[in-house]
């Protein structure tokens, strides 16, 4: 059995190029589909280590991006018949990285802060970090729709929208809430201001 390293790299090579738009894409390789004219994707090969147990597929995704190269390979036991090559990779592969994304993202609300010497207090932290990434998310999806940060993290949100300089005066009947004149973002708040004040109520 030939190695993943020996056998895929070669193949991987050739669609890589022919991604870049170096040479015409190698007729004598298998592609199982195309997604746009830079994304190439080929059939998994039941190829793996010679030292593990039995043979894994391996899926492989050749692809260039504005700054290069960007090769992916997946190894699973899922058969064909259950995931195609496509749909395992964006649908169940990418589900992962992406749920790996909004642990990282809780992150950046603090969550890791769990110092304390008492379990319940830290378990505190950790409902205060939840908290404020729902608040985050729901800020995301009504009053960030439609906008440049409407898939934005949530620390690029902290930076741009929440961590800023203002002025605040009460008055009987307003708040005012004076920004400063050379804060960015002034047109996107002002928006997203409006959008969460035209939902409605609910109690």
């Amino acid at each position: 059995m030939r190695t993943s390293k020996t056998l895929i790299l070669p193949l991987l090579g050739m669609l890589m190029t022919a991604a870049l738009g170096a040479v015409p894409k190698p007729k004598d390789t298998p592609i199982l589909f195309s997604d746009d004219a830079n994304i190439y994707y080929f059939p998994p090969y039941p190829m793996t280590r010679e030292s593990w147990s039995r043979a894994r597929r391996v899926i492989a995704k050749a692809e260039h991006l504005e700054k290069g190269s960007n090769p992916r390979f997946v190894v699973t036991s899922l058969s064909p018949e259950v995931w195609e090559a496509r749909a395992l990779y964006e649908e169940l592969y990418c589900a992962r990285g992406e749920m790996e994304n909004r642990i990282k993202e809780q992150l950046s609300l603090f969550a890791d802060r769990t110092s304390t010497a008492w379990l319940r207090s830290n378990q505190v932290r950790l409902y205060f970090s939840s908290v404020a990434y729902l608040l985050m998310e729901a800020l995301r999806r009504l009053g960030l729709a439609g906008t440049e940060l409407a898939r934005a993290q949530c620390d690029t949100l902290r930076w741009k929208l929440l961590k800023i300089g203002a002025q605040i005066r009460v008055t009987v009947r307003k708040v005012w809430i004076s920004l400063a004149e050379g804060y960015a973002y002034a047109g996107l708040f002002a928006q997203v201001w409006t959008q969460l004040r035209a939902l409605p109520l609910r109690c």
